[in-house]
This record gives C-alpha cells, structure tokens and sequence, in this order.
C-alpha cells in the first residue's frame, strides 16, 4: 500500500510506540538460495533490547528460529547450508554459536574470556576465524568466568594513564586488550591463534581455496596519531605475512573475488581526513597491483544515514559478481541509500535505486535476484526480494505491519534552495499528520551530528514523534554533509558556524517561504553531537528562536580537545589547529563565547558517560546560563554515552523523547506536561 496515503483515524506516533518498533537487518542467504536468515532486534516489555534469528523460505513463510532474553547477531550459513553460524550473548559474554538448520539445540562453539567481535566461515565449513581481545597474562584457553549472583568486588585499584588514547566513547576506559584471529575447528573446537596481539583488527576475509587470510591492521609504531589501517595478506600455512599498503591509507569490508586472485576494499587515503569520500580499491596480491575503481565518482561509498532505528544495523561490504567481473557497493547520494554495480572495466550502474534507505543486503547464488533491508520515512523496515535486472521489489516481512497501520506517519517532502552563495542544499520538510486545512504549526529544525553523514529518506521515530505533536520538523544536509561529493563534504572544515550556518538558517527562510503551514513565529531547533555545536551557535546568533534543544554538544573547543576520546586529533582536523597553535581560533568557533548573547530558552540534554562529547561541555554552558539568568534547564542521563539516542537504554530514551517534546510545547504552544 501507499503509506503516503493515510487514513484519518490513524493516531499519532508516541514516544511509548519506540517500545514496539522492530528493526530487520542483516539478510544472508543459504548456499542454495532457498532461504534467508535474518536478524530482528526489538525491545521487551522489560525494556530490554533483544535480537532473535528469523528465516524467510521460499514458499513465503517467516519463521522465528531463536528466543530467550539475549540478543542473538550476524547469522550466516555454512557453505554447506547445514548449519547456521552466530553470534550470542547468552551465556554471558558475546560467544560463538552453532545452529543446526534440520532442527536441534544450538551448540556454544567458542568459550573465550573476552568473548567474540567478529567471525567467518572457511570456504569448506571445516573452520571458522573468530577475533577476539586477549590481555597481557591472558591465553585463548582462558575461559569466559560464568555469572554469579554474589560476587565480592574487586578492591579498587588507580587508573595509570600513558597513552593518548585511553578511553572510547563505546568501550570506556580502554583495557589494554589486544586484538588476535584465531582459528576455531567447526566440530572439536580446537583453537590455533593465527595472528600475534595486534593493536587492533578490522576487517578480515579468508581466500576461496582456503590458503590465505586477509585482515586490516593497525600496525603503526605510534597507532594514537597515525591514523592508516593496513590491509595484511596472511598465509595460513607458512604463517609468512605481507603488508599490501604500507601506510598508504585506511582500509576496511574486504572481499575476494570468486577465483581468488583479486582483494577488493573500501577506503581512502587520508585526503581530506575525516571528511575523505570512501573509495572502491582492488589489489591482485601476486602482481602487486592496486587500482582504485571509483575514481572518478564523487560518490561516499557505504551507509552515511543519521536515523534513530537502523543505525547499528551493519550494512554489506562490496559483494564480487560470481563471474568476478565487478562489485556490488551500497552508496550514500542525495539523502539515499542505494546499490550499485561497479565493473573493473566499464561504468558504474545503479542497480538498486529509489528514495530510500538500504541498510542491508545479501545477493541470491544464481546471481540474478538479492534481498534488502529497506527503510522509508513512512515505512519503518523490511526486507525485499529484488531483481537485479530491472530493480523490480517484492516485499517478504512484515514487522511492524500493525503499527504501520495504526499509525498516521507523516511523510518527509525534499525540496532544495539555495545557500545565500548560491550552493544548492537539499532538505526535507514533515506536515503534521491532520493539520487541517489553513492552519499553521510551529517548526522544529533538526540538526544532524557528524557532521559528515546525511539526513535522508529513512525512518526516523524522533521526528514522527515532533510531527504527531503537531510540529512541522525541517531537516537538512547543510555543507560537511555527506551525498554531494568530496567538495561539499569537505566545505565545513575549518569553518565551523560559519556557511553552515549560513546553510541552515536559509534552509528556515525557503521553507517559510515554500510551506505556507509554517508558523513562521514559532520555531525552535535541535540537534546532537555536532547538531548540538550548531544547536548552541545559532542561539548565540540569533534570537529568532522560541526554544531550542541542544543535545550531546560542544561548546567549547579548547576544553573539547583535551576531554573528548577522539578531541586530540579532530579539532585539528575540523577546525583546524591545536590548542597551543592558536588558541584564539578554537575560542572563535566555540559556542560558549557567544553566551551572553544567548537569549532562547535552552534545554541541555547530556549523557553522563559520553566520552566523545563529554558532559562538561554540557556543564559549562548550563553555569554560564544560570549566571546570566537565562531560562535553561541540564538533564542529566546516568550510564548512557554519545549513542543514547540510537542504541541507549530503552528507558532513557523515551525520558529523553518527553524532555525534548515537553520544552517545545511549553515554548511554542504555551503548554506543558
């Protein structure tokens, strides 16, 4: 059906329907293509997340294979199709398991202490390479400790620093654990380390015939401030080894052709930096060949999409034709998400295109067919049968049927304008659900983070909700977005709240213009991350604002440089020195300078444990605030990082849905709850 063409009895989304929302990911098909197993994470009525295994048959049955309270990842066939392979926490730590497809219990294959990051079959199905993280005095024999309920702590010991990157936003204080592949026998559970402690592991593939393993690597003297990730050929017999790149650049999703001769990657060569558009690059190992196939694109390759459903969803690498005569890559273009073929001589094709938002995807063995992941703004997810031969889709699951039915979602209509430089900018803008006709709703402008990734035409549960709540809801891809090529991505940095925000304010002044359901009096902004950088700037700019909400910022960037996990290396690289080069120019485009000239009210909403935006920017800006006796208000949300809004506690959540929308209504409706 047409989810643009909704009933009027539907109700508006809440933030409680974030409880009932399922995400479908991860599709891998078997051997003879007659099944698909695939990956349904949802939150329980306990407010836990969870992910069981499903597959998909030929005759249109969707059966779920897994249950229980844990959350069960990345299933993958046996080359055989007699077992499924996949990831499980159910015993405790992340292990890896084995799941016969003629019936039967699954069988824990891997009882490492540290658990399982990643894994691969061998191409015969007799193995499997698991990484894994081992410390100093730790062997692969060590076993994962079970659980128990009493358990005396530990006395608490110091923290010794010595490193400059000693703490992540996802993983806290860092361990010092190193990262080791190891080989896993499919039926004894014999292991082999292949590889020494490596600093850290990406990507890794094992050749068709078996012989030879693939893997990224960290293998800089100093891995804290130099920042290219080989690619490492590894003979899996003589244990000899070879660096293919040399610190040429950053490389990840590797695959190998069909005949073994050709290594494909995504990557790039450090350019542009942070801002670099990811490239195709295949390597012939025996020549000692490398070309870089999309050149000439000014395209970002993979899944740049901002939304709040799908964003751990791990999309495909690039996937070799079966003939080896080219790839399928998943491309970020214009707020979509689409695939394309790229042949090793020819031009690239789409394959897969629409507005719409691939996030997964898995190619049939007959080569002809493939199954995607696909997300629209009025269509929360789902997996579809498509030819690749014309694009033709036909729909298999239907996860979130009944509430797609309950629901009046609102649609997001793109439209582009002009910057006041006259640089194109495309943006999108979402009527609540039953305005009636004539009337006007207040606009909320959101802010993505990044601030190189891209707004687009996914589901997005935090704008539906604002919709529901009868705001318009703006969204844009200013300058440093991705999907316009390595120009516009690259326009931000060095100029942080300068025509970004020029990009931003004009995209306010076209929608007043072109939607005349705008209540151009009443408008508020959000945004997170870098969206809360902007957030912050713009109400220290204008005063055009009735309220804002400013989440997981910064607002300071000398302090943001010495706090933040990743601040040592990406103020340099966004804004463009360090802080004893000059100190100055960090001040200039640090929102806190501006404060006294913040006069909208200002909601700060703030994770305890965010390392990446740590929440001293937060602090800073609410006393600076209070001294000046401005209307604000801190939130403060106990063990949540950076990610809250995406993959945060459940409850969490939704007290920050409610915080959010409670401060619009109460300054732009004159309401509260």
């Amino acid at each position: 059906m047409n989810y643009n063409e909704q009933p009027a009895k539907r109700r508006g989304m809440t933030a409680e329907d974030l409880l009932r929302l399922r995400s479908v990911r991860d599709p891998h098909y078997a051997p003879d293509g007659t099944r698909v197993v695939f990956v349904e994470k949802s939150i329980d009525e306990k407010k836990q997340y969870l992910s069981h295994l499903y597959v998909w048959t030929e005759d249109g049955a969707v059966r779920q294979w897994t249950f229980g309270r844990w959350r069960d990842t990345k299933p993958r066939f046996s080359p055989n199709g007699e077992t499924i392979a996949f990831l499980s926490d159910r015993s405790g730590r992340t292990q890896l398991w084995l799941l016969p497809t003629d019936g039967g219990e699954a069988r824990q294959l891997t009882f490492f202490k540290n658990g399982v990051r990643d894994y691969i079959w061998s191409p015969d199905g007799t193995f499997l390479i698991a990484l894994t993280t081992l410390g100093d005095e730790e062997t692969l024999e060590d076993r994962e400790e079970p659980k128990t309920a009493e358990q005396k702590p530990a006395d608490p010991k110091p923290l010794i620093v010595q490193r400059l990157y000693y703490k992540s936003d996802a993983s806290g204080f860092l361990d010092g654990k190193r990262a080791v592949l190891a080989r896993i026998d499919a039926l004894s559970g014999k292991m082999e380390a292949l590889t020494g402690r490596e600093e850290e592991i990406g990507s890794f593939a094992i050749s068709p015939n078996g012989r030879t393993l693939a893997f990224v690597a960290n293998r800089n003297e100093d891995p804290d401030t130099t920042f290219t990730r080989d690619i490492v050929w590894l003979d899996l017999e003589s244990k000899a080894e070879t660096n293919l790149t040399n610190g040429c650049g950053t490389f990840a999703s590797l695959a190998w052709s069909p005949d073994g001769t050709t290594l494909a990657a995504v990557g790039h060569e450090l350019a542009y930096l942070g801002a670099t558009l990811h490239r195709l690059y295949v390597f012939e190992p025996e020549r000692g060949t490398k070309r870089v196939l999309t050149a000439d694109w000014d395209v970002h390759l993979g899944d740049a999409m901002v939304g709040d459903m799908h964003a751990d969803a791990n999309g495909p690498g690039p996937i070799w034709t079966s003939d080896g005569s080219g790839l399928y890559v998943t491309a970020s273009e214009r707020g979509r998400v689409n695939v394309y073929f790229v042949p090793l001589d020819g031009p690239i094709v789409p394959v897969i295109e629409g507005d719409f938002h691939l996030y997964g995807f898995a190619v049939h063995p007959n080569g002809r067919q493939a199954v995607a992941a696909i997300s629209l703004p009025t269509s929360v997810g789902d997996l579809y049968a498509v030819s690749l031969a014309n694009g033709a889709k036909t729909r298999l699951t239907h996860a979130n049927e009944a509430l797609e039915h309950e629901v009046a979602f609102a649609a997001a209509e793109p439209f582009t304008y002009e910057s006041t430089d006259g640089w194109e900018i495309q943006g999108w803008i979402m009527k609540p659900p039953g305005l009636g006709e004539g009337k006007k709703a207040p606009l909320v402008v959101e802010i993505h983070g990044g601030p190189h990734a891209m707004y687009g035409f996914t589901f997005f549960h935090e704008l539906q909700l604002l919709a529901s709540f009868g705001y318009a809801v703006l969204f844009t891809n200013p300058r440093g977005s991705h999907g316009y090529g390595q120009r516009f991505v690259n326009a931000v940095r060095g100029d942080y709240g300068g025509m970004d925000y020029e990009d931003i304010m004009a995209g306010v002044d076209a929608a007043i213009r072109q939607f005349d359901f705008i209540d151009e009096t009443r408008l508020g902004v959000t945004g997170g991350s870098y969206g809360g950088f902007m957030t912050n700037w713009i109400v220290g700019h204008t005063d055009r604002f009735k309220a804002a909400v400013t989440q997981r910022s910064i607002s300071n960037w000398l302090s943001f440089s010495g706090v933040s996990d990743i601040g040592y290396f990406f103020t340099k690289w966004e804004i463009g020195c360090d802080i004893w080069e000059d100190a100055e120019r960090l001040w200039h485009h640090s929102p806190l300078k501006y404060v006294k000239q913040m006069h909208t009210p200002l909601l700060i909403l703030h994770s305890e444990r965010d390392y990446r935006c740590p929440i001293e920017q937060a602090e800073q800006l609410f006393i600076a605030l209070k001294q000046l006796g401005r209307e604000t208000k801190l939130v403060r949300f106990p063990d949540a990082n950076h990610d809250l809004s995406r993959t945060g506690n459940p409850s969490l959540r939704l007290e920050r849905l409610r915080h959010i929308v409670d401060w619009f209504d109460r300054y732009l409706k004159g309401a509260s709850h």
